[in-house]
Formats: C-alpha cells, structure tokens, sequence
C-alpha cells in the first residue's frame, strides 16, 4: 500500500510568483530531482518551511494587482446588458459587488496566503518572519492545510444538502408524501440497475424509494461499509487508484465531521493528513454532492431534452408579474412555475391588470429549470443577480438556497420587489418567509405553499405599479439541455464521439464551469479561455455560472461554429453549437458521463485523454470541490484565480503538481485567460501524443 506523506527527502523552497502573479514554488536548481512524487504514486513532496521574506511580500502585492477595479469591469466585460446595467445602479447610487470589492482593496496578504488561523480564541494567528508558528505551535503548512480542508468540507455541506433535499424529494414522491409524478421513470430503473437495487416485477415507486435509501445511506452512514455510490458509478481503475491511497469515504456527514474534528484546535498537526482528508471530501463531494444529487434529480422531474431558451435581460417583459426564482433546489420551484403558468393564475393575473406571468432563472434554479419546464428563461449567474432586480422589472424574488448574496434585499427594497425565502437553512433580513419547516413536516402541503407564493406575486405586481423600470435591449437565444441521453439520440451511441476524437475532428473536450469572481473581469476569463479552445477544435461543454455568458453571448448557437476550427465545424454538421449547455452545477455529472462514455467506447482511462476541467473564475467553497473532483477522476483542472494556499510551499506543491503520479491530474492556474487556454491546448496535444494519435 502506499502511504500518503512518507517522502525520504526534504528541502527548503521558496515561494515565488510567476509573470501573471501566479504563486509558484521555486525549488533550487540542485534539489529539482526531488520535486516528483515516487515510483509508489506518493502525493506529498515535503519542503521545509518556505522563507518569508519581503520579497514574498512584494510578490503578494503584485498579485493584488492583476484585480480589476469597478472601471476595468466597465471597460472590458463582454456583455453590453451588464455594462448599461452597472451605470444605471450607479447613478441610482445603489452599490453592487463590484463597487464592494473596490472598497475592501487592498485586501489581506495574511488571508490572500491563508496563512491566518482564526479557528480557536487564542487567535487570531498570522504567520510572519519574527512568528513562524501560532500560539498552539501551528507552521505554514498546518494553517494553509487546516483552511483549505475546512472549505472543501464546508462545499461538500453545500452540495449535500442540495443532494439530501431532491434524494429526499424522490422518496417521499414515491412513498405519497409528497405530491409530485416520478417522471424520470427510465432513469430510476437505469441507476436501480446499477446499484443492483431489483427491477422486475416491481412498482416504480419501490424501486425509487430503495434507490433513494441507497442514496441517502451514502450520505449519512456512520459505520464504515462501501460506499453505493462510487461503486455504481466509478470506474475500476478509479476505484482501485482512491483504496490503495486510502482516500474510500465512509460517507458525506461523517467526512465533513471528520474534516473539522481534524482541524480542531490541538488535534490533528501533520498536514499531510489533512490533504488526506481534503481528498476524501472530494470524493463525496462528488458522489454525494453532485453524482447522487443529479441521479434523485433526474429520477424526479426528467431528464429534459434540448430546447432553445431566451437568455438575457432583454428577454424581460413590463406589464407581466414577473416571477425570479433564485438557488439551487427544485422541489418547490417546479410547483411554483407549473402554478403560475396555470389557465387559473395565468387568469387571475390579467383580472387584476397584468397581461400575465412570466418566469426568470437566477442562478442554477434558472439553468435547471429551462429544459424541464416551457418558459422559464435565465438572466443572470450570482454576482449579477442584484444588477438583474435593478431593472425594477421584478415582482417577485423567490430565494430558496445557495449563491443568493445579502445584498439582494438592499437592492429589493429600492424598487419594491418582494422577496419570499422558501428554506429554513437560509433567511435574509426583511424578507417573506413561505417556506417547508425545519423538519420538513409540512411537505405535504406543497402546491399550497406554491399557490400562496403565486398569489403573492399578482398582489406585489398591483402595488407596484409606477415603478421605473430600466431594461437593456440585449436578448439571444441559446440551445440548452444537452446530456449522455440527447448523444444517444443523436448519434446513436457514443462512437461517432469517439471516433471523431481519435481521428483529431475534436482535438479534446473541456468542462468549463464555475463560479464568477471579481478578482478577475467579470465574465471574460470564461469567454477568452472559450475563444482559444474552439479556434483549436476543442468540444466545450458547460454548466452552472459560467454558463451565462456563453448562452448570453451566443456561443451556445448553431451560428457560433464561426469560432471553431475546421475539424470541429465538421463533427458539429450543421445543426450542433460548439459549446453544449448541460445544465446546473450538479451536471458536471453529465459532462463526466459522456466523457466516461467516449473513454469506454476507446477503452481508455479518463486520465489518458484529452479532457480537461476549466473553472476561470471560480469564487466559492464548492468552487475547490469541483475541480477536485475532476482532479479525482485523473482529469486536470485549469483556472485565472488561485486559491488562499500562498502562504505554504508544501499545499502549493500538493495541490498543482503532487498528485501527477498519484491522480493523474494536475492544477494549472494562470491570471491570464489566453495564456490558459493555449495551456490546455498544448496539455491536450501532449496527451494525444503519448496515445499514438498525432
């Protein structure tokens, strides 16, 4: 077995910064032999405690510097709406992410380190030349470790209440508690079969609740068994590579009570185990998280098909109630649009002067929404959510959880917008709460709760009557929808992909996703990084926040093929665009499907192919728990915005290039978004070398 950490060699390193003010460790010209893992696949390289020194400092400052200020934005983000949209809030003199993040700079070189340790009373604790270590002896290495395991642990929470919420939606739809239609009934039987969960001669709705038993054991199991999901849905190789590194989770609770257990003030100092953790929550982020989440989702409310959705504020229309619904869950959101666009609503609505109601999706509830449900058309990705209720064009906010900034009822209560938060887990001050109880008691009353919140709209919709409203002519259309099912049916199988990977039509595939982050300018990394990859005849597909302004901008359209490469333009005929929109978040397990399913068609390992995961911008905690989780797969990730591990060559080193061996992937970051997206170029050219298909 190989044991994580037990490295022979250990020398001093420095951390420097690159032309782009990337953090690099720098490691003396003689010692560069040492600076790989071993023939066992060890993932830790150990350095002795970097050198801090005022050059450090400096390189700190210099990265502070590639942030853009709320003018670089103006000048250079690629959406127009946006534009037009911040300088109608600022002569509002209503603030908005951007003019917050030009307030809080310079920001905290100890923080941009993580090398700040606030997680006992003895603290806070920097570490600095004159104190290398914290009050409870903490190096560097062990703070940068401890702050990075708490984020991930944190983004597994994240993504496994969304999961615990629509597994629990799917058992209680089964069981008649809840009362909403199975219609993904193929997709429950499929994933049964999988679990090796009986099919035959069963109902539908016994099938779904032992799928989602299975799936909910994952989530919360306390005695070690295996986990149902990884092995239903990893492969072998994956499987064998995570057991002999010891990284198999025991379940998604007990390894984020674990992660903080270890982090604890006096219980864990070695950060090697830390890392060790900081894996295991990877794997049930992903799993649990995200795998298991898309599987209940799916199972529930379908799969969906490829449609073509309005996308942008332009698509907004006065003399409606206008109806936004915000987050992650969608339980609730699917009876509130199937009520709204109801004959009796949609009635009711022009009884009391409105031409009718219409639905906007913020957020992942929009990405979710708009290939299940006729109408519901996406407007914004998180940072720009309070740009969107800016326009004054909104009746009503529905907020359930997740990525629905504070800042949304200051900017509610200038233009009148009510705003109803629909879960326990996240209230905002001034707000309406209609929502399921802590305990889910009332679940069963949920078209009531739709109705009520329906109803409350058509009532703001009356009272708000006057109100400007501002609204940029900007408005495209977007094919959306796209997943392992829509490749089945349109090519058959997998093996045209296949081939036309092989053969060179598509020189590789990204997954470019994430969050949106203002430390880079708004929105261009995303585009920038997608211009090179198409140029190149790279296949992108896409999901969550950074999905918005490929649909905004028109790369998500048949037309967009101008902007791929010859080889591309052929695989995509004349009806396909070159980035496909796969969905939410969560369908990054659509996006690993069909890369898991081209790599059987090939029988290869996803760590030989040319396949890579792009978050630009990424910004929150489940940011690092997605890229980890392609990581975990042997998949590389690229990205514009470096994680707060400055302060510790050893997490540096761990993080970017000490899993090669051991994963099979890689952490490239790069500030600048061509110059990462010619990197995932020439990382894709090397691999289809070393597959002999040059």
């Amino acid at each position: 077995m190989s044991h994580l950490g037990e490295k022979p060699h250990q020398h001093r390193a420095l951390i420097g910064f690159d032309e782009h003010g990337v953090p690099t460790v720098i490691v003396p010209a003689d010692k560069e032999s040492h600076t790989h893992t071993d023939e066992n696949g060890n993932i830790y390289e150990h350095f002795h405690e970097a050198e801090f020194t005022a050059d450090y400092m400096n390189a700190v400052s210099q990265y502070r510097k590639t942030f853009p200020s709320k003018q670089e934005v103006l000048e250079k983000t690629p959406d127009s709406a946006v534009r037009e949209l911040m300088l109608h809030m600022e002569q509002l003199g209503v603030d908005t992410a951007f003019d917050r993040f030009d307030q809080q700079q310079p920001q905290c070189s100890f923080g941009l380190g993580g090398i700040c340790c606030k997680i006992c009373n003895m603290g806070p604790c920097r570490i600095t030349p004159k104190s290398p270590r914290g009050v409870c002896g903490a190096d560097a290495d062990l703070i940068v470790a401890r702050n990075l395991l708490r984020s991930a642990a944190a983004g597994v929470a994240q993504h496994g209440m969304h999961a615990r919420e629509v597994i629990l939606s799917l058992k209680w739809a089964a069981q008649g508690k809840l009362d909403l239609p199975i219609i993904g009934e193929y997709k429950v039987k499929a994933m049964a079969e999988a679990f090796g969960i009986p099919v035959k001669h069963r109902t539908i709705q016994r099938i779904a609740i032992d799928l989602a038993d299975a799936l909910l054991e994952d989530l919360s199991r306390t005695e070690p068994e295996e986990y149902k999901t990884i092995q239903a849905c990893a492969t072998k190789e994956r499987q064998e590579t995570w057991k002999k590194l010891d990284i198999l989770p025991i379940s998604a609770y007990h390894e984020v009570f674990e992660a903080y257990h270890k982090t604890g003030c006096g219980t864990d100092g070695d950060w090697k185990s830390i890392m060790q953790q900081f894996l295991r929550c990877g794997l049930t982020f992903t799993f649990t998280g995200v795998v298991a989440a898309n599987i209940a989702t799916d199972c529930l409310f379908g799969v969906g098909d490829r449609v073509t959705s309005k996308v942008n504020v332009g698509a907004l229309e006065k003399g409606y109630v206008n109806i936004a619904v915000h987050g992650h869950l969608p339980t609730l959101v699917s009876e509130i649009v199937k009520t709204g666009l109801s004959k009796k609503y949609q009635d009711l609505a022009k009884e009391k002067g409105a031409k009718g109601i219409k639905f906007y999706g913020i957020c992942c509830s929009g990405l979710s929404a708009m290939y299940r449900y006729a109408g519901v058309i996406p407007l914004s990705n998180a940072v720009t959510a309070e740009l969107v209720m800016g326009t004054g064009a909104l009746d009503l906010w529905v907020a359930d959880v997740q990525d629905v900034f504070p800042s949304i009822m200051n900017v509610a209560n200038c233009f009148k917008t009510a705003v109803v938060t629909t879960s326990d887990s996240a209230r905002l001050p001034g707000a309406e709460h209609i929502a399921y109880d802590h305990h889910h008691s009332n679940i069963g009353e949920t078209k009531q709760i739709a109705q009520r919140i329906v109803e409350r709209a058509i009532e703001n919709h009356e009272k708000r009557k006057g109100t400007p409203i501002y609204i940029p002519p900007y408005e495209v259309e977007a094919e959306v929808g796209f997943s392992v099912e829509y490749v089945h049916k349109r090519f058959g199988s997998m093996k045209p992909m296949a081939d036309a990977l092989k053969s060179g039509k598509i020189l590789g595939i990204v997954n470019l996703v994430g969050c949106n982050n203002p430390k880079v300018v708004y929105e261009r990394t995303i585009v920038e990084v997608a211009d090179v990859l198409l140029k190149n005849n790279i296949l992108i597909l896409t999901n969550g926040c950074a999905a918005f302004p490929l649909m905004k901008l028109g790369y998500c359209t048949v037309q967009a093929q101008e902007k791929a490469g010859d080889g591309l333009r052929e695989f995509l005929e004349s009806d396909l665009p070159p980035v496909w929109h796969v969905g939410e978040c969560i369908d990054n397990t659509r996006s690993s499907g069909i890369f898991a399913g081209i790599a059987g068609e090939l029988n290869q390992d996803l760590k030989d192919l040319p396949y890579g995961l792009s978050s630009p911008e990424w910004g929150n905690e489940k940011g690092i728990d997605a890229a980890l989780g392609f990581r975990l797969l042997g998949i590389n990730s690229y990205h514009c915005v470096e994680a707060q591990i400055h302060g510790s060559a050893n997490v540096i080193h761990f993080l970017k290039e000490g899993t090669r061996n051991a994963l099979g992937s890689v952490m490239h970051v790069d500030t600048n978004p061509t110059a990462l997206g010619e990197k995932i170029v020439a990382d894709f050219k090397e691999k289809r070398k070393a597959l002999g298909w040059d």
